[in-house]
């Protein structure tokens, strides 16, 4: 909850999943002591400060935006992927981790220019996490637009950059991927990186790259609406620090 109000508060049934994946698919081509520990944290959040300040990512999506209030200004797309959202969510109008993961492995296993082995019920409890405001597990309409604009946006630059005959972006073409996706990172960030979300070879498969991008995109938010005077520096409770890195 601690990420999902600092990224919000911007710094200042089968047969309806097949017609959701086609209209969604239409819509998606448009270590040591306690000295030691606080060294390695204290390292990391500067080199995280050097790279959120270059990142420059959509508005946040409002905290609240009632789903019966379609402004007069929506565009057609708009309008038709509130339809869309309403078939997917159900009465409660809110979708859940293992509805996100059937919609985006529907979608998904229709392009095929995407490797991939699908998005897991783990990867889209932490997509969930990070833009969840109160913690109940699921997004509202505002937040899983905002998702799947990113995802749109994303895979475009995974195209782009997954060149050679394995449809994935190789450790080499990682670094200008990253960039061209808004994030610019380091080597030594870059290494995290792979280390955590690629293949033994170094190569990134497209629910890796997305989920990757979901978790830096948060982290950077997070940090930037936390650090108000600018100054690359920021200071959080145990408490918040807990909540801000567990329910991600």
């Amino acid at each position: 909850m601690f990420l999902a109000k600092a990224l919000l508060s911007g710094g200042s049934g089968s047969g309806r999943g097949g017609s959701l994946a086609r209209g969604l698919g239409g819509l998606l081509t448009g270590g040591g002591r306690g000295g030691n520990l606080g060294g390695l944290v204290g390292g990391l959040v500067h080199l995280i400060s050097e790279a959120a300040a270059q990142y420059n990512p959509e508005p946040p999506p409002p905290r609240q935006n009632h789903f019966t209030n379609v402004e007069a200004y929506e565009s057609e797309e708009i309008r038709q992927f509130r339809r869309l959202f309403a078939q997917l969510a159900g009465d409660d109008m809110e979708v859940c981790a293992t509805e996100l993961r059937d919609i985006l492995n529907k979608v998904v296993s229709r392009h095929q220019d995407l490797k991939t082995d699908g998005f897991s019920l783990d990867t889209c409890r932490s997509m969930i996490a990070v833009m969840d405001s109160d913690t109940n597990g699921k997004l509202g309409f505002e937040e899983f637009k905002y998702l799947w604009n990113n995802i749109k946006k994303w895979q475009c630059v995974y195209k782009q950059y997954a060149t050679d005959q394995s449809g994935t972006v190789g450790r080499a073409q990682l670094p200008d991927a990253l960039k061209a996706a808004g994030f610019h990172l380091n080597e030594q960030l870059c290494q995290v990186v792979v280390r955590r979300y690629a293949d033994e070879d170094g190569s990134m498969d497209f629910n890796n790259f997305i989920s990757c991008l979901v978790r830096l995109d948060s982290m950077f938010r997070a940090f930037k609406a936390l650090d108000r005077d600018g100054d690359g520096q920021i200071k959080v409770t145990l408490e918040d620090w807990l909540q801000l890195t567990v329910y991600s």
